[in-house]
């Protein structure tokens, strides 16, 4: 069981079920989304994942091509992403986290629109778009 919430506390969620491989996302849309370099995502199935406290405070933006950013509305941390194409998935934003998370990073993706001022210094697998 992996635990977690959004910076103010507003939000809180468990993860019952296995997490997926934990990847770093240099895509544009998340950059923007999180003001980095990159995010740092897991995919879990979607009936894994539960809002303890707080549903009434999260928020939808959802991209043209049926992305959603679900992010709580009192201090904007990201929580999760969806896909229209995928409903059994969420991805979970890992900075949110409370429970200690023993999986490492398994590769970059999207590195084909990566930030120009960011230099990837490690030896996981690079990806330009998604595997």
């Amino acid at each position: 069981m992996h635990k977690g919430s959004c910076l103010c506390g507003s939000v809180t969620y468990e993860i019952s079920g296995e997490l997926g491989p934990v990847l770093f996302c240099h895509c544009t849309r998340c950059r923007k989304a999180n003001g980095s370099a990159f995010t740092a995502v897991v995919p879990v199935p979607s009936a894994s994942f539960n809002i303890v406290k707080g549903a009434e405070f999260l928020r939808t933006y959802q991209t043209e091509t049926g992305v959603q950013r679900i992010f709580c509305s009192n201090c904007g941390s990201p929580i999760i992403g969806k896909r229209e194409s995928a409903p059994e998935t969420v991805r979970v934003r890992i900075g949110t986290l409370d429970t200690p998370l023993e999986t490492k990073a398994t590769g970059h993706i999207f590195v084909g629109s990566k930030a120009e001022w960011y230099d990837i210094d490690d030896h996981m697998p690079q990806y330009h778009e998604r595997p």
